[in-house]
């Protein structure tokens, strides 16, 4: 159902029920909800764009071709300075010149054996690792590190994100989801990528 909304005029105080206004045209994003502002900012970034014209997905599973074409575009869409081939990826593609900075510039590695992994899920440890990898190349400070042992799963971090994790939750970047959790292997979705991202290029 619609929530209330309260106009005030000078002499009277009317309520109107309806739906909250959308962002952008996507009816799956609300004034109301918590990553609009987010969302509001990838998309008038051109960082992202929605599925459709009337869907951004927020809770679909962002992967790791989307996030890099993200930091790519914030970055000024710059050209990779080594050359840079994997087997499943098509240079022509949309994705396929941001795989290949971010893999030239160590922001995003390949697997090792020849495979980028374009459409794989990305974990939250994964978009911290990523975002600290892109904060370095842009000369960011990233001296920040926070104390991860007030989280109860801090064991399940990997060691290759650790110092991203503590970096990225120092400066409020990833934060925990409720009961001293931080999920690290949890998948990160559409809106909490726009969330940090927003956090990350707004804010350093």
């Amino acid at each position: 159902e619609g929530e209330s909304h309260v106009i005030m005029s000078r002499n009277a105080k009317i309520t109107v029920t309806g739906e909250p206004p959308v962002v952008g045209g996507f009816t799956d994003v609300k004034k109301t909800d918590w990553f609009c502002d987010a969302v509001e900012y990838v998309v008038e970034q051109g960082l992202f764009s929605g599925v459709s014209d009337t869907s951004f997905a927020p809770n679909d599973p962002i992967t790791r071709g989307m996030l890099v074409t993200a930091l790519w575009r914030a970055a000024g869409e710059p050209p990779r300075s080594s050359d840079v081939s994997f087997f499943d990826i098509d240079p022509f593609e949309w994705y396929g010149e941001a795989v290949r900075w971010a893999a030239s510039e160590g922001i995003a590695d390949g697997y090792g054996n020849g495979f980028f992994g374009t459409d794989d899920r990305v974990t939250r440890e994964q978009m911290a690792t990523i975002l600290y990898r892109y904060a370095q190349n842009k000369g960011y400070n990233v001296s920040a590190k926070a104390d991860l042992n007030k989280f109860t799963d801090v064991g399940k971090i990997s060691s290759y994100a650790l110092e991203a994790l503590q970096w990225a939750n120092a400066e409020g970047l990833i934060n925990g989801k409720g009961d001293s959790v931080l999920d690290p292997k949890g998948q990160a979705t559409r809106a909490q990528t726009a969330t940090v991202l927003y956090r990350t290029l707004a804010n350093l």
